[in-house]
């Protein structure tokens, strides 16, 4: 885990903090609902990292879904800090997740 993400002050600006923690752990249709919510976060670059590095199973985290943090770990696996990652990064993965769109994450 990054020294970034072990520190998680971040948590209490998450656009989802005042929110019923089970409305993130959703299926189908309803992830794209949790999805808005976080692509409007200041710090959800901060939340997928947090994800990616502790490899978080469940849950709608930093605007991906488990079936898409998954991809991304697939794709990256040497990776060992993935704020540095997403915030640094100059493919087209890390540029869109900085965007805040959702990346293309199928096969290379």
């Amino acid at each position: 885990m990054s020294l970034t993400t072990a520190d998680q002050t971040w948590a209490v600006e998450a656009a989802c903090s005042s929110s019923d923690p089970d409305a993130l752990f959703v299926r189908g249709a309803a992830q794209r609902q949790v999805r808005q919510v976080c692509f409007s976060c200041p710090v959800r670059l901060n939340c997928l990292a947090d994800a990616l590095d502790s490899e978080t199973t469940f849950g709608v985290w930093g605007g991906l879904t488990e079936r898409e943090r998954r991809a991304l770990l697939r794709r990256y696996p040497k990776v060992t800090d993935w704020y540095e990652r997403l915030t640094k990064g100059e493919d087209q993965i890390a540029v869109d997740l900085r965007n805040g769109r959702v990346p293309r994450l199928g096969d290379r």
